[in-house]
C-alpha cells in the first residue's frame, strides 16, 4: 500500500473514531430540548449554535418602561442562574454554554452568556439562593434584584442595549 493509501486509511480509520466519540462526551440538547427545558408564561424559544445554547425570551415593553433600567438587566439572569440550566449543563456534558437573551420584538434587551465551568457546587448554591429571592420577593425588594444583577455581571459575559439601559 503506497502513502496515499495509508493516509486514507487512516482518515476512515479517524472518521470511524471521531463518529464513535459523539456519546456521552459531546452530548448535545437538541432546540427543541432547550425550549422545553425552561419554564416560563412568557414566549421563548431555544436553539443551538455550535455547543452554547441559546435561549430568547420576550420581555414586555411595559415591564421595562414601569420598571426601567433594572428590569432591563436582570431578564437573562433570572433565567440562567436556576435549577433548569443547571440541568441541562448536567444531562449534557458537551454543552460549554448557555446565553440567554431578552427581547422586546425584535430588539434585543439584555444577554448573558454562563459558561460551564464558571461556577464551582458552591457558587452554584449560591447562584441559586440569590436568584430565588429575587424571583420570589424582587418586586417588593428591589435590592434583591440589584444583588442578581451584580453576581451575574460577576459571573457572565453580558451586553446590554443601550436603548433600554440608562447610564
Amino acid at each position: 500500500m503506497g502513502m496515499r493509501g495509508c493516509r486514507v486509511g487512516v482518515a476512515l480509520a479517524l472518521m470511524g473514531f471521531l463518529a464513535g466519540c459523539r456519546a456521552d462526551g459531546v452530548a448535545l440538547p437538541s432546540d427543541d430540548e432547550v425550549t422545553a427545558a425552561f419554564k416560563s408564561e412568557r414566549p421563548l424559544s431555544g436553539e443551538m449554535v455550535g455547543n452554547v445554547a441559546v435561549l430568547r425570551v420576550e420581555q414586555s415593553a411595559q415591564q421595562l418602561r414601569r420598571g426601567g433600567t433594572l428590569w432591563a438587566k436582570v431578564g437573562p439572569y433570572i433565567f440562567l442562574f436556576s435549577e433548569e440550566t443547571r440541568a441541562l449543563f448536567d444531562a449534557y456534558p458537551g454543552l460549554a454554554g448557555i446565553r440567554v437573551e431578552t427581547r422586546v420584538g425584535q430588539a434585543s434587551v439584555a444577554s448573558a452568556l454562563l459558561t460551564r465551568r464558571e461556577l464551582s457546587d458552591l457558587l452554584w448554591r449560591r447562584s441559586l439562593n440569590i436568584a430565588g429571592r429575587a424571583r420570589r420577593d424582587g418586586t417588593e425588594r428591589m435590592t434583591l434584584l440589584e444583588d442578581l444583577v451584580r453576581w451575574g455581571e460577576d459571573h457572565t459575559t453580558f451586553e446590554y442595549n443601550e436603548r433600554y439601559i440608562r447610564r
